[in-house]
């Protein structure tokens, strides 16, 4: 017979097991083994000792937990106040150590400085001298032969000339038989130029022209350009030598920078004068291309020693022009030459802008140009240069140097600060 059980209603839900009373027992068991274990593991100390009575142990402090060496509040642990001290200690010697160098370099302008500084600048009139393997015709080298070369400049003015030497040896540098089969000079030009002449150089060692010893295996050449159909050239001039050495054939080229044009010549006696503390040298010259010109001069001392080397770095107009070398006057009293002073060497150029070559070069002043007249020391200032640019960076610097040593101060007043390199120590 029907149902009188809805036909939507669900059926009454089976009534589920009841756990086996095996594994109820053993799952409580478990659970009471962690709880010991905890326990048990929390009250032990950092190096896992047995726990010590609960009544002898302080309480338990809130906050960080620390392990060690404990440092009182706000101040770092020994390692590190140390780390810190170095670091503030590094920052006072660097920011010193900017301030002097600075200072000191700049004690002197840029046209007076000793020539200790310039030691390349020395003797500009020197011969360049090399020592190089034997370059083959064709490629390659031979390393038996060595080949000495010399020339007596790089760069040329109008009117001057330059020599060429060479000179062949062994290992052990015994002069080998040499022989010149041919010597052309040419000027260098770009693609699509129009080739300049070749022009035929003699080299001779029969003493005689730049030759200052004959038949000592030296062979020497001189190039002219103004005497020849290079006259007109501006630019690099390349002179390719080509020997015979032990039946092998070598190639060798020189290199000289030539300038047809007179920007400016020297026009009168040169004179000195003591102004403003400084002992300055006066050149005439007269200036035919204005523009901007660089001169330089040596200074030597009275027993010839160098002592300084002074430059010119200004605009020139067309005209007589007087150009000033100036021997500052601390660098006088600093370095204490003996005096008279003597100045030498002198050579310039006009510095042209864009072009190749840059320069349109002075006739040089060779050797001794003027000697002076003993002064006495207290004629020249022993005052530091000055300058616009000088003073701010120096204040800068200082500015550095006086933050860093406070903060130092700040941290460790006890300790004095470190030395300085050019001025007292200070707190």
């Amino acid at each position: 017979m029907p149902s009188s059980r809805h036909r939507n209603d669900k059926p009454p839900r089976r009534p589920s097991a009841p756990p086996r009373p095996g594994l109820r027992r053993l799952a409580l068991g478990a659970a009471a083994v962690a709880v010991v274990a905890v326990l048990v593991w929390s009250a032990m100390d950092h190096d896992g000792a047995a726990p010590v009575a609960a009544a002898s142990q302080p309480p338990a402090p809130h906050g960080p937990q620390f392990f060690g060496r404990v440092q009182a509040e706000g101040l770092p642990l020994p390692d590190d106040r140390a780390s810190r001290r170095r670091q503030l200690v590094d920052n006072v010697q660097l920011a010193d150590h900017t301030y002097c160098s600075y200072r000191t370099s700049t004690q002197y302008p840029v046209g007076s400085r000793p020539m200790k500084d310039n030691p390349d600048q020395n003797r500009p009139n020197d011969l360049v001298a090399s020592m190089n393997p034997m370059r083959l015709d064709g490629g390659g080298s031979e390393g038996r032969v060595q080949l000495q070369t010399s020339q007596s400049r790089v760069y040329m003015a109008s009117g001057e000339s330059v020599a060429f030497s060479l000179r062949a040896v062994d290992a052990d540098g015994k002069t080998l038989p040499l022989v010149i089969t041919r010597a052309l000079a040419q000027g260098i030009t770009y693609a699509g130029t129009r080739q300049t002449p070749q022009v035929s150089i003699p080299f001779v060692d029969d003493g005689t022209g730049a030759d200052p010893v004959p038949n000592d295996g030296a062979f020497a050449g001189v190039l002219a350009p103004a005497q020849t159909g290079l006259a007109s050239f501006n630019g690099t001039i390349r002179t390719e030598v080509r020997y015979n050495v032990g039946g092998k054939s070598g190639v060798v080229q020189f290199d000289v920078i030539y300038t047809p044009e007179l920007p400016a010549v020297w026009a009168g006696a040169p004179r000195e004068a003591v102004e403003e503390g400084s002992l300055v040298f006066h050149l005439p010259l007269e200036v035919r291309m204005p523009g901007r010109y660089i001169i330089n001069g040596r200074v030597d001392d009275a027993r010839g020693q160098p002592v300084a080397l002074l430059t010119f770095n200004d605009v020139l107009g067309p005209g007589p022009n007087d150009v000033r070398l100036t021997m500052f006057g601390k660098l006088l009293r600093d370095h204490s030459p003996p005096l008279p002073l003597t100045l030498r060497d002198v050579d310039g150029y006009l510095l042209k802008e864009n072009t190749d070559p840059d320069r349109a070069l002075v006739p040089r002043l060779q050797g001794k140009v003027l000697t002076g007249t003993s002064h006495s020391p207290k004629s020249f200032s022993d005052a530091e240069w000055q300058s616009e640019e000088r003073s701010r960076y120096l204040t800068e610097f200082g500015k550095d140097l006086k933050e860093a040593r406070a903060r130092l101060a700040t941290f460790d007043p006890t300790v004095p600060l470190p030395p300085s390199e050019c001025i007292p120590a200070t707190r």
